[in-house]
């Protein structure tokens, strides 16, 4: 199981996957904004997406959790 965490404060412009979704390593999951600048935030291994802890136009803290992939 890997958790997938905010490296920084930023908006959620846009959820790529929903819970359920099988990805692979280094899919995107959803894209941030900060400082308009996109930045794709990935996943870090193989399988699939258990929880899905954000929405479009949340504001995430550094550390926040925004995934986790089994």
């Amino acid at each position: 199981m890997a958790e997938v965490r905010a490296e920084m404060v930023a908006n959620v412009w846009k959820v790529v996957v929903k819970e359920g979704d099988r990805v692979s390593d280094s899919d995107t999951l959803v894209i941030l904004e900060s400082m308009k600048m996109e930045i794709p935030v990935l996943a870090e291994e193989d399988g699939v997406v258990a929880q899905l802890k954000v929405a479009e136009g949340d504001v995430i803290q550094e550390g926040d959790l925004i995934a986790v992939i089994e």
